[in-house]
């Protein structure tokens, strides 16, 4: 085994610290003690925990044996040659300047270590960027270009280094910046020496105050091209789901929603029910305003389509124009208009329900085309060539005959059958008007929470109204009519002059019931002055009204009501 360099160091402040650090790594060399007036300084407490001895005095430091070299770091004279005449005969001495000279030897060492190291990280990162990279110095010579800056342009970097930035690409952004002494973004020009176009951004290189030189990161239009082409891709895929997001739905009422408990309507709930847990196509008949949207959306909250979209589509609503694309949706420039490929409601329906509502206005070639959807579940967009498949459950709605308009060939009949394979027939509300009282109580609840009022009901007359009333508009139209009176309603009850107000006049219905039984001609005719008055309101204008209907003049009515005290 090689014999160790035994070492003593005198003065442990930055110098002799610094020789230590660096003497310690070196194999063949052991310190063996150092040495300073003050203990409690950081060399002293780095070599005591890395096991090193130290001293205070030199007297002690000089009694350490077989010392090979004594290095003095102190750049003390005193120190220095009471150390020479001290010293064993043995040890070799390195004075402060020998000692200074190799901690600047030592120092710079590790300054180029260090400039090393950060040059191959910074090869590292130029050598990786995706983007061209060329660096000139001032004089316009080119000094450096990276690996992509080859790729990119296809020209080596062999070729390229040593060359002058003004000679073979004085238009571009490297010497537009070393000309200029400042930056340039987005210069757009072709690499002199290539055909490639690009998009440059170049910047000064300033040390010190001084600018040295520039350089330019740029990428070809191609690859901008493609980011272009990325995005636009991307954002197209974006709006197709903000659209398809959009037009999606779900069912908004269940089974519980539906109110009623005559037989008739019972019998198409029970049935609605039963249908729900098939895939069958479903018809829904009946008169407008008798529920048949409501009917379709619990019908899909009971399936096992629950969870699925549910888009609802009203072919009396669209233009026949636009049907067949918002139908089954059109591919990009199939029509004037058509910007952009849209999803159609089959499409959008799929693993779902749809919910064709006024069906019997649909155009016959529209009807050709649904009818093969229903059969082998797929279909084309328009202007497209793609087959698109579809998973869909079709349940349709209409207030028409259908049969009948199939046998006047207004309908395709054999579409009629297809559409028919469950018939759902909703009863009119004037069917059951035992239904009227619990339904107006729903509303009343509804429309408390949506005005902020403390509705209870309605008196008995105006609820006798209700019962009176033939409902042309159905379920719709009593709904109408209590959100109405709700809207105006400003006691617990609402009366019936309220509902009166609001009801169809024309029709006779809407009129006051007239006792049938006989009775005084006195109290018939208090009757009718009350129908009058009711009709027509207790203002000036009003009995002026009701005088006319009664034909008697205005004089006549108020002398009646002077005697009738229970009109007053």
């Amino acid at each position: 085994m090689a014999h160790k360099v035994r070492v003593g160091i005198v003065g442990m402040g930055q110098g002799g610290t610094t020789v230590y650090k660096t003497l310690r790594k070196i194999d063949n060399i052991e310190i063996i003690v150092v040495c300073d007036r003050i203990d409690k300084n950081a060399g002293m407490e780095m070599a005591r925990l890395e096991g090193v001895a130290t001293c205070m005095t030199l007297e002690a430091f000089l009694k350490v044996p077989n010392l090979d070299v004594i290095i003095e770091a102190t750049g003390s004279p005193e120190v220095q040659e009471h150390l020479e005449r001290q010293k064993a005969k043995s040890s070799a001495l390195v004075e402060a300047q020998g000692a200074n000279l190799m901690m600047y030897i030592i120092e710079e060492t590790e300054k180029l270590a260090e400039i090393k190291r950060l040059k191959g990280e910074l090869d590292t990162i130029l050598n990786s960027v995706q983007e061209a990279i060329e660096v000139a110095g001032i004089d316009g010579k080119i000094k450096y270009v990276n690996p992509s800056f080859s790729r990119v342009t296809l020209i080596p970097a062999s070729e390229r280094i040593g060359c002058n930035i003004f000679e073979v690409s004085p238009n571009g952004a490297l010497a537009r910046s070393l000309r200029t002494h400042e930056s340039v973004f987005a210069h757009r020009a072709q690499v002199g020496g290539s055909n490639v176009e690009v998009i440059s951004n170049a910047s000064p290189i300033i040390v010190d105050g001084k600018m040295e030189g520039a350089v330019v990161v740029f990428q070809p239009l191609t690859d901008i091209y493609k980011l272009m082409e990325q995005l636009k891709a991307s954002n197209q895929v974006i709006d197709d789901l903000r659209s398809r997001i959009n037009q999606i739905s779900t069912s908004s009422y269940t089974f519980d929603d539906l109110i009623g408990s005559h037989p008739e309507f019972e019998s198409a709930l029970n049935l609605a029910r039963k249908a729900a847990k098939s895939n069958s196509t479903i018809l829904i008949t009946g008169e407008s305003g008798t529920g048949k949207e409501l009917f379709a959306h619990a019908i899909q909250s009971a399936s096992l389509r629950f969870d699925k979209p549910f888009i609802k589509v009203n072919c009396a609503a669209i233009p026949e124009t636009l049907l067949e694309s918002e139908f089954f949706g059109h591919e990009k420039g199939a029509f004037t208009g058509a910007l952009k490929t849209k999803l159609g409601k089959m499409e959008l329906a799929h693993g779902g329900t749809i919910f064709l509502d006024e069906i019997g206005d649909m155009n016959p070639y529209l009807q050709a085309k649904l009818l093969r959807v229903l059969q082998d579940m797929e279909f084309e967009r328009v202007g497209g060539t793609q087959t698109i498949k579809v998973d869909v459950r079709v349940i349709a709605a209409t207030n028409r005959n259908l049969l009948a308009m199939a046998k006047r060939g207004d309908f395709r009949e054999d579409l009629y059958y297809r559409l028919n394979v469950l018939e759902l027939r909703l009863p009119p509300l004037r069917n059951h008007k035992e239904d009227i009282p619990a339904y107006v109580h729903s509303l009343v609840v509804k429309f408390n929470r949506k005005f902020g009022k403390r509705v209870v009901g309605l008196t008995g007359h105006a609820e006798e109204l209700l019962l009176n009333y033939n409902w042309p508009g159905n379920i719709r139209e009593l709904q109408n009519v209590m959100e109405r009176a709700m809207v105006t309603a400003e006691e617990e009850l609402i009366s019936h002059k309220s509902i009166l107000n609001l009801l169809n006049s024309e029709s006779p219905a809407a009129q006051e019931p007239v006792c049938e039984t006989i009775m005084p001609i006195e109290q018939m005719e208090k009757q009718m002055i009350r129908l009058a008055l009711n009709h027509y309101g207790d203002s000036a204008e009003g009995k002026k009204q009701a005088a006319k209907a009664l034909k008697i003049s205005l004089a006549t009515l108020y002398n009646k009501l002077k005697t009738m005290s229970d009109l007053k």
